[in-house]
């Protein structure tokens, strides 16, 4: 079974998340780029406002897209457990991961100024705050994410997950008051593998998405 895309996976997500329909205390925090998109159909369908939470990965040295861990906006850095085992197989040069973690970091800085032109993240305290992506795979932007949120007094804590391997579902699903999730393959390739149109998703319409969940909410 595959998802045709995004756009499908947050509509799915929907439908097992309409408890929070028009709830005034709720928020969609969707992480960019892909999360947004799924972000954005929940949002039409709940009709709750959506948001960026922004987290970057930490990339191992010889295959970035593999996840040391993550950082995000409040400054919350998650490693995962095995990254000390990870960088001492490798030849790393002295220095990286805080290299990475600061690289990152202006990343963020840059897409705080492009989504939500420099503002901070809005007051999330007493709030219930559905955490969005499009999927995870080591799940450590994700945890990175529930890991800062946790510490900004979030009333209730939601994961909407489309996909990820049952291991890091299951390690996020103990650390957030729900978990909805979609698809549990095993064995699990990649992200993408799951969605039958998982297209690159640039800037330009993750800002279509915040401006037209902004407006159907004003």
């Amino acid at each position: 079974m595959a998802l045709c895309d995004r756009d499908e996976a947050g509509r799915l997500l929907a439908e097992r998340l309409g408890a929070y329909r028009r709830d005034p205390q709720a928020l969609i925090l969707a992480l960019p780029r892909g999360g947004v998109v799924v972000g954005a159909a929940i949002s039409a369908a709940l009709q709750v406002p959506l948001d960026v939470f922004l987290v970057r990965k930490l990339g191992a040295p010889d295959n970035p897209e593999y996840a040391l861990g993550a950082v995000t906006e409040t400054g919350t850095v998650y490693l995962n457990p095995e990254v000390g085992e990870v960088l001492a197989r490798h030849d790393v040069p002295d220095g990286y991961l805080d290299r990475t973690i600061r690289a990152e970091q202006e990343e963020i800085v840059r897409r705080q100024a492009l989504y939500r032109c420099g503002k901070p993240l809005p007051s999330l305290s007493g709030r219930t705050v559905l955490l969005v992506d499009d999927g995870i795979a080591t799940g450590a932007t994700f945890l990175a994410s529930v890991q800062a949120l946790r510490s900004v007094s979030v009333k209730r804590l939601v994961a909407a997950i489309p996909v990820g391997p049952p291991e890091a579902l299951r390690e996020v699903g103990k650390l957030v008051d729900e978990l909805v999730w979609l698809l549990a393959p095993e064995p699990f390739f990649a992200v993408g593998a799951h969605y039958g149109s998982f297209v690159q998703v640039e800037d330009a319409q993750v800002l279509a998405c915040l401006q037209r969940a902004a407006g159907a909410s004003s």
